[in-house]
């Protein structure tokens, strides 16, 4: 018997209250075929179709009901639940309206309307509508969970989280309300309440991406970026398409130093979400750490056009540009962080960071200071106040030791922070405490080996200790990184190691383009000045008691004020001695100008209209090439205070000799070469010498046998040196080693080395410090100076020269290692002058085995001391003249630098 049309009915409401949807939809359509009129048929088919997500079926048929007359406030809520599936909100909005007008008590069709209203982000209007759904029934557990997702969206985290809380007082097992909890709790800072959420969604649903993405956020948060990484991981697995859980990984694997990892996942969140700034402030931040800096630069320059008050991408900004030496741009950039986030710590340390680079220390160390009022863990501004604190103290000495203490601190929060090792090396080395020093640049070379300058410093501070172990493979490598292209030395360290003079050209050249670049816009633009005179400026920090104020001092008051202006610059310590009192009375212009940046002091350059500024400090301590960078004189000039070249295009000369640079040498230099007839090494003839005659016994000295002598650095004294050396103290009987006691460790390592050459210790004697009329007094007591190789004496030869000691040297091949010869040449003496080891070693034999041979060395040392050229300060002064006229009538003819012979006058 064939079932009534009645009875198919009953089975489809049958199978769609059982949830047999399939079956409902089969029964219902086939009763319609026979009563296509049927309202209630029609609406319940509707509703089977909606829960099957056939909706475009549902809305015919809804459309049905309503064409057969249904006023049904359920026909016009389903119909507008239809809608919203379709993406047709405002006509859902239009269908939810119609049926409220016929029922405003139906709770769940305020619901669905609020619904609609969040799609549309109308948060406010959907707030209302899910607040009258909860008045009519307050135990909806959903609407409350809506109404929580509507507060969230406004940033009413402290109401959404309420609503949450309500959600799951009904349904403690409704995983989206867990889910929402934790969100509000991570915006609220509650990020261990936040956790304990996603893991309560998580245990409930282990599919859901979104509660994965939040237990990833909050494990970053709470720097469990290990735990981080792996639940984005789990996010993406279940949601490929999740930008933000792209973004998290990017942001663990940046944490991890995984950069490549990084960077892959923030560009597969761009790629899916362009508008994304986290995302590009991510890609920013890692493109910076792998020196990057342009691809750096324009990822913050994105992130901030989407999102122009992101503190932390200006952050970005003035780090990058920082780098890049464009330090006022950077305080700009710093700025701007800090006015959209007072509170970041690491934008003062930025600022503070910009402000060093500016020489302006006190601000410096200001910011450095209030980055840590905020984050007193901070071992990077720790840093900062170290080396803040180092520049300091240069001009206030009652600030000695806050530098040391800087970066102890800094240590103690964050041990493995290569830059606080390399800070306190340097305060060692100041302290001429090499036996510390050395240890702390090791500590730094081995955390972060291409850390800018460690590998030289550090092998510097070994040489000074006469640490010979493993030295010649450690030399080999430091050569190696130079010819490699990194920044592992300074210029200066590079001078005492046997290295080629086209690996100094490439280690200066290295040197500048990272710590300094030529300025972009230079201050001085190309104009001529025209002047009675040539205006010539001298820019030092050592116009003071130094080695190179008492060489260059004779020379100011020599120079030919009738047709050269003279201005000294200095930035060194003002120090209340007669040698400052004297530099200040011998020059025409002299400014203190210690406590001015490099911008301030190459302004002044450039107001004086400065024709030739005179460099004397090269790459030594303290020296400030970044003035010479901003090209505040038309002609720049390398003298005297760096043995070599330093590589920059705004250096124009280098002044130098015959010897020092022979001509097939040229190449090996970045400038153009002034070639003065004598030595190229200005001496004060003036110099006193103390009256006291020492006895050979107040000096350690024994009472009879030859003395040796070399008061190097004892960092210039070589393994090679040594050997030679300890040759010679066993060929002549009774003989003894006078050295300069720099510090202990050098002498113990010093007296250990003779004892393994079969050397009894004893025969090495150490001087101490001592004033410098008293230091030149002593040098008469000794028989022969013994000159060092690869770095030769320079002040300390023509010390022994002026004293009455005669100078052995070999000639090197670099700059550094030639200048005893140029020395002993402009003394008359070459025959002082040694063409290998062999030969040198030979010629100190023979002098200290005939003392006939040495007599009449000494003899003409003697007579000629103050007539040959190199004591001869007006002499030297008119060539020195000379070749400045030249410079100025190049320039002035429009031609560019060229080398320079200075004629013998």
């Amino acid at each position: 018997m064939e079932p009534s049309t009645d009875d198919i009915l009953r089975q489809a409401i049958t199978s769609f209250q059982a949830g047999r949807l399939d079956d409902a939809e089969k029964n219902l359509r086939e009763f319609l075929r026979s009563q296509p009129k049927h309202v209630a048929a029609l609406n319940i088919l509707s509703v089977v179709l909606t829960s099957l997500q056939k909706y475009d079926d549902a809305e015919r048929y809804v459309r049905l009901a309503l064409d057969a007359n249904s006023t049904s406030d359920a026909t016009l809520h389903n119909y507008g639940v239809i809608l919203r599936a379709l993406n047709r909100p405002t006509e859902a909005l239009e269908r939810f309206g119609q049926a409220l007008a016929i029922n405003p008590a139906a709770a769940e069709t305020w619901s669905n309307r609020g619904a609609v209203l969040n799609d549309l982000k109308r948060y406010g209007d959907a707030i209302k509508d899910f607040d009258k759904a909860l008045v009519l029934n307050p135990d909806l557990a959903g609407v409350w969970f809506s109404r929580g997702n509507s507060c969230y969206e406004l940033g009413r985290h402290g109401e959404a989280l309420a609503a949450y809380d309500k959600a799951l007082a009904l349904a403690p097992r409704f995983a989206e309300a867990w889910l929402g909890r934790g969100n509000a709790c991570f915006d609220l800072k509650r990020t261990v309440e936040a956790l304990a959420a996603y893991d309560k969604a998580l245990a409930l649903n282990a599919d859901l991406a979104e509660a994965w993405l939040g237990r990833g956020n909050a494990c970053y948060d709470l720097r469990r970026t290990v735990e981080a990484l792996a639940a984005h991981d789990k996010a993406l697995a279940l949601k490929a398409d999740l930008a933000e859980a792209w973004l998290g990984r990017g942001n663990a694997c940046y944490d991890l130093k995984r950069p490549d990892e990084a960077l892959a996942a923030y560009d597969k969140a761009l790629a899916l979400k362009a508008d994304r700034a986290e995302a590009w402030l991510g890609r920013g931040n890692v493109c910076y750490e792998l020196a990057r800096q342009d691809e750096a630069l324009a990822a913050y320059d994105k992130a901030l056009a989407l999102k122009p008050d992101l503190a932390a991408a200006w952050l970005g900004c003035g780090n990058v540009v920082n780098h890049l030496k464009r330090h006022d741009e950077a305080r700009a950039a710093y700025d701007k962080a800090l006015a959209l986030s007072p509170g970041l710590a690491e934008a003062w340390l930025g600022r503070g960071n910009a402000c060093y680079e500016l020489n302006r220390y006190e601000l410096a160390l200001a910011d450095y200071d209030k980055a840590l009022a905020l984050k007193p863990d901070l071992a990077e501004a720790w840093v900062g106040r170290g080396n803040a604190f180092k520049e300091l103290k240069c001009h206030d000495p009652t600030l000695a030791g806050n530098d040391l203490a800087a970066y102890e601190k800094a240590l103690a929060l964050k041990p493995g922070l290569a830059e606080a090792w390399l800070g306190c090396g340097n305060v060692f080395v100041d302290l001429k405490r090499y036996d510390k020093a050395f240890p702390a640049f090791d500590r730094a070379l081995a955390l972060k080996p291409n850390l800018i300058s460690v590998e030289g410093s550090r092998l510097f501070a070994k040489m000074n200790i006469c640490d010979w172990s493993n030295l010649e493979a450690e030399v080999a490598h430091l050569i190696a990184s130079v010819r490699n292209g990194y920044v592992n030395t300074s210029p200066f360290p590079f001078l005492v190691i046997p290295s080629s003079s086209d690996d100094r050209l490439q280690c200066a050249k290295h040197w500048v383009a990272r710590k300094f670049p030529a300025a972009s816009e230079p201050i001085w633009r190309g104009e001529k000045y025209n002047h009675d005179r040539i205006r010539v400026a001298y820019l030092s920090a050592d116009f003071h008691q130094h080695a190179t104020s008492y060489l260059i001092a004779g020379m100011f008051e020599c120079h030919d004020k009738a047709r050269f202006e003279i201005t000294a610059i200095s930035y060194g310590p003002d120090d209340p001695t007669e040698m400052r009192a004297r530099l200040q009375a011998s020059n025409e212009h002299f400014i203190d100008a210690g406590s001015f940046s490099d911008d301030r002091i190459g302004k002044l350059i450039r107001a004086s209209e400065i024709d030739i500024l005179v460099d004397l400090k090269g790459f030594t301590t303290n020296s400030r090439t970044s003035i010479l960078a901003r090209r505040p004189a038309p002609i720049q000039v390398n003298y005297l205070g760096f043995p070599g070249t330093m590589g920059a295009n705004y250096i124009d000369y280098i002044v130098a000799d015959r010897i020092v640079i022979p001509e097939n040498q040229r190449d090996c230099y970045a400038e153009k070469i002034v070639c003065l007839p004598n030595s190229y090494q200005v001496n004060d003839a003036k110099r006193t010498i103390a009256e006291r005659a020492f006895m050979r016994s107040e000096l350690g000295l024994p009472p009879a046998g030859f003395v040796f002598c070399c008061f190097n650095n004892n960092y210039k004294i070589t393994p090679r040196m040594f050997d030679c050396w300890m040759r010679l103290l066993k060929r002549v009987d009774g003989s003894v080693l006078w050295l300069l006691e720099d510090n202990a460790s050098a002498a113990s390592n010093l007296k250990k080395e003779a004892a393994a050459r079969g050397v009894n210790a004893e025969r090495l004697i150490f001087a101490k410090r001592m004033p410098l009329p008293e230091h030149l007094a002593r040098h008469r007591v000794a028989d022969l100076f013994l000159d060092t190789l690869p770095c030769n004496a320079h002040t300390t030869a023509s010390d022994a020269l002026w004293s009455g000691l005669p100078v052995l040297t070999c000639l090197g091949e670099t700059f550094a290692g030639r200048v005893a010869g140029s020395l002993l040449n402009a003394m008359r003496l070459p025959e002082l002058v040694t063409a290998s080891l062999e030969s040198y070693e030979q010629l100190a034999i023979e002098l200290s085995t005939n003392p006939e041979k040495l007599s009449d060395i000494k003899r003409k040392l003697a007579d000629r001391r103050l007539s040959a050229p190199l004591f001869d300060t007006e002499l030297f002064t008119r060539h020195i003249e000379a070749s400045y006229a030249a410079m100025y009538e190049r320039h002035h003819s429009g031609l560019p630098p060229d080398h320079i012979l200075v004629p013998s006058s």
